[in-house]
């Protein structure tokens, strides 16, 4: 008799003990991390999703059209349109530019545009090219083929020419390196040091050679990379930033106001807009000695990577469509 009542408190016991631990283990799973949700939508209810990536379809697009007009060149330009874009970090002027320099140079980076300006002097010296007198750029038709070297090596030469006095000043890594540049630091002023964009924009800036005292107009503005970079040159007497998007003007205000002193992004120096630029010939013609273009376009690298506010999505057909009509309008 007593040895079954010991036996059944065992067996109690045995199930108290393995109530305890299911709860003990039911709360630590209700307490993990790992938790379970839905999707936005079953696939099979997702009628807006592409069946082909925008990315591809960009891809199968550039293959298509670019191979023809960039031929043997083609294949190297497409792998660096695949691979993750490596930035320049344009210095700000406005900060403690030694500093500047100097951190940049300890990362082993390099200024192209000083390296550009040495490469100038060393083939003028070789050519023996007068740089005293002021070079006119004439725009000759590329497709002319007898000309074609002409015409690049007119353009290669104003540009060379407004290399050698710019004041900008923009670090790359070598090719093959692949190091990134540290998130630019605030100075004493708040001001940013340096300001990471694709150093090929510079180039548009560069070869409108602005001169000290000019009125500039920055057609399409935004996001902000060579409205700064016009600021850079210390030339500007008088900058017009002008984008149609509301949203991307904002972002222009916000780079502007981390790198530019308020002294010179006075309302009587810097206005930024937000007009559509095909009416501006209406609007304030014959007003500015240079006007900067930078047209709305598939923005390649982005369409080949990125499927968020692709171009090349079914929804943007229209659009994509009509984008060279709108650059003709910008342009004319």
């Amino acid at each position: 008799m007593l040895a079954c009542i010991v036996s059944g408190r065992k067996s109690f016991l045995v199930r108290n003990n393995m109530s305890a631990c299911r709860g003990f283990l039911l709360r630590r799973i209700n307490d993990s991390c790992l938790t379970f949700r839905r999707h936005k939508f079953k696939k099979k209810w997702a009628t807006t999703l592409p069946k082909i990536p925008c990315s591809r379809l960009a891809l199968q697009y550039f293959d298509i059209n670019y191979s023809m007009q960039f031929g043997d060149l083609w294949p190297s330009i497409r792998i660096s349109l695949l691979t993750e874009q490596k930035y320049g970090a344009l210095v700000n002027n406005f900060s403690h530019k030694e500093t500047v320099l100097n951190n940049l140079s300890a990362l082993k980076a390099k200024d192209f545009i000083s390296e550009a300006q040495s490469v100038i002097s060393l083939l003028q010296t070789q050519n023996n090219v007068d740089t005293s007198e002021k070079m006119v750029f004439t725009e000759v038709p590329l497709n002319l083929v007898g000309e074609k070297n002409d015409a690049e090596q007119t353009q290669a030469t104003n540009l060379l020419s407004s290399l050698s006095n710019s004041k900008l000043t923009c670090f790359t890594f070598s090719r093959g390196d692949i190091s990134r540049f540290p998130q630019s630091r605030s100075d004493c002023f708040g001001l940013l040091e340096y300001y990471l964009m694709d150093a090929a924009s510079l180039l548009p800036v560069l070869a409108l050679d602005i001169q000290h005292g000019h009125s500039v107009l920055d057609l399409c503005a935004a996001p902000g990379g060579k409205t700064l970079a016009l600021l850079q040159t210390e030339n500007c007497q008088y900058l017009a930033a002008n984008d149609l998007s509301t949203s991307r003007s904002s972002r222009l205000h916000r780079v502007l106001h981390s790198y530019v002193p308020r002294d010179q992004r006075a309302e009587h120096k810097v206005r930024i807009t937000s007009w559509d630029g095909r009416l501006w010939g209406d609007l304030e013609a014959s007003t500015y000695d240079m006007v900067l273009v930078d047209v709305p376009c598939t923005t390649d690298r982005h369409s080949l990577l990125e499927e968020e506010n692709n171009i090349f999505h079914r929804i943007r057909t229209k659009q994509r469509q009509m984008l060279p009509l709108l650059q003709t309008e910008l342009l004319v």
